[in-house]
């Protein structure tokens, strides 16, 4: 029995501020600039000030994008383009600045932050600060086995608060969610359909590097397979994660929550992330509106999720590549909405005309000469 209330979540998590959002609107409306010249800019810029709950709205000045990572059994049927038990390398790789979310991150000045929860490499060779909150060395086969304990459940979930809380301690002003993982999306496309009562092949994609037929038709099945495990659980979020999740997914939950709790706002990357967010929403009904959806990847689960949770992704680049990159892409955009909210002048008031001066009524005519 978990010791961890999800109920909490329901009280705790207030919507961002709908009068400040009206203050905002109203502020847009005597800028410089027409209503509308911004397009959805100047939506954000007023999501931004409500979740600030300040007006003008500040700009984005500490972003981080922050990665869960970890390995999931499934792989092992060869439903991922990438070798089972391969997401360490991946991780190597974005500490090293390899990595494509690494590079755009340098260039866009984010630091980066991965949080090993579930890898099958020896966390040895790993930075302390990456390992510290693993709870397993890999998952279960979700398709015949749960991919963890309830008690690992809950102990990835509170390592995903906790991170939350440490990112918003620092003073970190929006995240950027990614996840480094080898068969992620199948378990993410396992929630989906699960919550969203929908069959396999209608969420399972080809993954953050497209797979063959064959490999999608084993997907597809482990996808099938796991959604039967996960159908009587569906009543019990953490028993979900724990059923047919796994740590980085159970973190990746918490995290967003506790994000939403702490009022800071995070921009969703791809399909993993939009699962745990749609647990999250599961969990309490306002979190999402905290929530940014940074691109349209393509997987079929994503726009599943994003649709049921009515977020609108801001770009459509089709960026499967996962870590973050999508997000990282969508940033710039975000930080330019602010920045235009918080700087642009408003339109200096109109001049009153002159009225003309009335007649004197007490004044004799003129004389006509």
């Amino acid at each position: 029995m978990s010791s961890l209330n999800l109920d909490d979540f329901t009280d705790l998590i207030e919507r961002p501020d709908g009068g400040v959002r009206r203050d905002a609107e109203a502020h847009r409306e005597r800028r410089i600039v027409p209503p509308g010249a911004l397009g959805r800019l100047d939506d954000l810029g007023e999501w931004l000030a409500a979740a600030q709950s300040a007006v003008p709205v500040r700009p984005i000045e500490h972003p981080r994008a922050v990665l869960f990572a970890g390995d999931h059994g499934v792989a092992a049927l060869d439903v991922s383009a990438r070798p089972a038990g391969g997401a360490g390398r991946l991780v190597r790789a974005a500490l090293e600045g390899a990595s494509p979310a690494s590079v755009l991150a340098r260039g866009f000045g984010v630091p980066v932050r991965v949080v090993d929860m579930s890898l099958e490499a020896d966390p040895g060779g790993l930075p302390d600060e990456v390992v510290r909150h693993r709870v397993r060395s890999g998952s279960g086969r979700i398709d015949v086995e749960d991919a963890m304990t309830l008690e690992e459940a809950e102990a990835a979930f509170r390592a995903g608060m906790a991170v939350a809380d440490e990112e918003a301690d620092s003073g970190t002003d929006l995240v950027v969610l990614g996840d480094i993982s080898v068969g992620g999306t199948t378990a993410a496309a396992v929630l989906v359909a699960a919550l969203c009562g929908t069959d396999a092949s209608v969420v399972t994609g080809r993954g953050g590097q497209p797979i063959d037929d064959l490999a999608w038709m084993r997907k597809c099945a482990a996808v099938r397979d796991a959604l039967r495990r996960a159908r009587p659980v569906l009543g019990d979020q953490l028993q979900l994660l724990a059923t047919v999740g796994g740590a980085d997914l159970a973190a990746t939950t918490g995290f967003l929550l506790q994000s939403a709790v702490r009022k800071m706002p995070v921009i969703l990357d791809g399909v993993v992330s939009a699962a745990c967010a749609l647990v999250g929403q599961r969990v309490a009904f306002r979190a999402p509106d905290w929530w940014l959806a940074g691109q349209r990847s393509g997987e079929p689960a994503q726009a599943k999720a994003l649709d049921r949770m009515s977020l609108e992704p801001l770009l459509d680049h089709g960026v499967t590549v996962g870590e973050g990159a999508g997000a990282l892409l969508a940033l710039p955009l975000v930080q330019a909405a602010a920045r235009l909210a918080a700087e642009l002048p408003e339109a200096p008031a109109p001049e009153p005309e002159e009225t003309p001066a009335e007649p004197d009524a007490d004044a004799e005519p003129d004389s006509e000469v």
